[in-house]
């Protein structure tokens, strides 16, 4: 038996302004989240005086923000902090350790990233007055040279995120893999693979049914579309650190950064994620905090523990970046004599594309839940409005609404996975066996 445990999660934080001291809405979210015992979020910057070299890619943005904006993660309240995500190695491997220096400087509980791999997925723990909390974290969208490597006795290990690779084949009509194998015969699309395999740089699939096309695999079936699976020696891993995590902790949180989506609808986790997520729960873990897409996803109370597909965002202050590499100014054709205001603007076409003028980016939810003896009892979700419309120097900050669009669209993303949503005095009550 286990007292009750409380907890909440947000979702991305891009952080890269100061706190604006004590206002109402700091106020009000500080004691929301002072609520909970464990609290929860991703980090989706790196955090260092320029201690790092910018990487040859990014996430996007080459993330990154003064150490001092841990200090107002830790004023809100988080003491366990994702950071394995799209954003770790923007500034390379000095920019990730200076990060987790960093990280340490403010004592949170972090994990997903590290020296080697084994530290890099091992589970970290947070103590609390009701139990023991481990904190396992992965990311599936990342640069491959990003991922962490394993140390051997004679060899050290490589910097990098706990990864969790996934497999993806496109299924085509018979007749269309026919005409893909013909492209194939007379352009050499497939010719560097066919070397690389010859020479033995790379292995050919064990399965006959697949063809490859260039970077991408194709089958033929009986109707077209998309599979997604977990590969499964990350899977394994993973699976390692929850086995040890559940016999050295009261409760398991497993946290996933991934932004891959069903098909092309953004909305819709991939299934392999779903897939993960399920897995990870069969294997003791008590929650699972998805996170990456910048947008909500649908909730699913798997087997009474609960899975949050993506919490969207939480802070999102991507466009206040003060500095840039060269890299992403010649992406958008501008010179040294543009300035990052001009960088982002000539990304967003002046705010008229992209995450500007996604009204869903700037709308999220703090869910709010409780635990005992391994399930759960009760969740509330607690929707946030990010300012949507305002200038990229004042948008970003979470403020508490009680606006319930963002609990019906919710509990519309949530429906697929049997979840039932209520809204009272609008926050929404997760209807948990048949009781809200």
């Amino acid at each position: 038996m286990t007292q009750p445990m409380t907890f909440v999660a947000t979702g991305d934080s891009f952080i890269t302004r100061r706190l604006p001291g004590k206002t109402a809405w700091v106020k009000e979210l500080t004691e929301l989240l002072a609520s909970a015992e464990a609290r929860f979020t991703n980090l989706e910057v790196t955090t260092h005086d320029y201690e790092g070299t910018p990487g040859a890619v990014s996430g996007g943005t080459w993330g990154i923000a003064s150490p001092h904006v841990l200090k107002d993660i830790k004023q809100l309240g988080f003491n366990l902090v994702n950071w394995a995500n799209n954003h770790t190695l923007d500034y390379s491997f000095d920019g990730l350790m200076a990060t987790e220096r960093y990280l340490n400087q403010y004592e949170f509980v972090h994990a997903g990233a590290g020296c080697n791999l084994a530290r890099a997925s091992e589970p970290r723990y947070l103590e609390t007055m009701s139990g023991r909390v481990a904190l396992i974290a992965a990311t599936s969208s990342f640069h491959e040279s990003w991922m962490a490597g394993e140390q051997r006795p004679d060899m050290v290990g490589r910097p990098g995120v706990n990864g969790l690779r996934h497999n993806e084949v496109f299924v085509i009509e018979p007749g269309k893999l026919k005409v893909l194998k013909e492209i194939a015969d007379e352009v050499p699309i497939n010719a560097v693979y066919n070397r690389r395999v010859k020479q033995g740089f790379a292995l050919q699939s064990d399965d006959d049914e697949l063809f490859h096309f260039g970077k991408h695999l194709f089958k033929a079936g009986d109707h077209t579309g998309q599979e997604t699976t977990t590969n499964q020696k990350d899977m394994a891993r993973i699976s390692r650190s929850i086995s040890l995590a559940k016999r050295t902790a009261d409760y398991v949180i497993v946290s996933i950064h991934s932004h891959e989506m069903k098909g092309d609808i953004n909305d819709k986790p991939a299934d392999f994620l779903v897939e993960f997520a399920h897995r990870c729960i069969d294997e003791g873990a008590h929650a699972v905090i998805g996170h990456g897409p910048h947008i909500l996803r649908g909730i699913e109370i798997y087997k009474q523990r609960p899975i949050f597909y993506s919490l969207g965002n939480f802070i999102f202050q991507n466009d206040c970046v003060s500095h840039l590499p060269f890299d992403f100014y010649e992406k958008y054709n501008l010179g040294y004599i543009n300035n990052v205001a001009d960088a982002f603007e000539a990304r967003s076409a002046n705010r008229t594309r992209g995450l500007a003028v996604m009204p869903e980016a700037w709308q999220s939810i703090i869910p709010h839940w409780t635990m005992e003896n391994g399930i759960i009892k009760e969740l509330a979700l607690y929707p946030v409005e990010l300012g949507f419309g305002d200038p990229v120097y004042r948008a970003g900050w979470p403020v508490l609404t009680r606006s319930s669009a963002v609990i019906t669209r919710l509990q519309t993303l949530s429906t697929p996975f049997g979840t039932e949503i209520h809204v009272e005095n609008g926050i929404g009550k997760v209807v948990i066996g048949g009781k809200k």
